[in-house]
């Protein structure tokens, strides 16, 4: 089929690279392959992990190529839907809003009305970046990143939006904090967010 590639990484994993891995990933969630072991989501690519004793991946290509052909787009769209109470006082909040041409309280309103989706996690453990900003609402990153972003800041960098889990240095700016805990190792799950979920940002006092 058009517009997927396929290649090997090592002996044990296959690069797919498709505008739809993220439904490829969902699919494969709910009908497991024999022989995967684990597939690793990115920006238009999935990393499937395999077991070379127990697959081919000449064979395992194919069959991912079967699976990407026969996908229903609402594949994609079984992801939880999460709301983050947000305060909105970060400290480039201001300078978002009048790089966007909106006051303030029409900067967060805008923000607020976006329904953004967890395109794949990096950066650190628990860290979402978020796809889905309008182009008006996309800021251009700092020139000089921050040595320390404190945990649950509410972030935008180019196209993406994220909330940082723990401090750590950054270079996107802040417009908000959350207490909303995204990487807790207590917890079953640890990490609150998987790739395909949906975010809104709803602003709190």
């Amino acid at each position: 089929m058009t517009g997927v590639e396929i290649t090997p990484l090592g002996d044990a994993a296959l690069e797919v690279r498709s505008a739809r891995a993220r439904e490829l990933l969902a699919d494969l969630s709910a009908r497991p392959l024999p022989g995967v072991w684990e597939a690793v989501p990115a920006l238009n690519v999935l990393t499937v992990l395999y077991d070379p004793l127990a697959v081919e991946a000449e064979d395992l290509a194919a069959r991912l190529t079967a699976r990407l052909a026969d996908l229903c787009p609402q594949q994609a769209e079984k992801g939880q839907t999460h709301v983050l109470p947000v305060t909105f006082a970060g400290p480039d909040l201001a300078w978002c809003a009048a790089h966007a041409g909106l006051s303030v309280p029409d900067f967060v309103q805008a923000l607020c009305s976006v329904t953004l989706t967890v395109a794949f996690l990096g950066f650190t453990p628990g860290f979402a970046f978020l796809t889905g900003l309008p182009e008006e609402l996309q800021m251009p990153r700092l020139t000089t990143p921050r040595e320390r972003v404190p945990a649950g800041s509410v972030a935008l960098g180019g196209p993406w939006a994220g909330v940082y889990p723990r401090e750590t240095p950054g270079g996107w700016r802040l417009v908000g904090r959350t207490e909303v805990a995204l990487f807790d190792l207590q917890r079953p799950a640890a990490v609150l967010w998987q790739a395909g979920d949906r975010v809104r940002f709803e602003a709190g006092p």
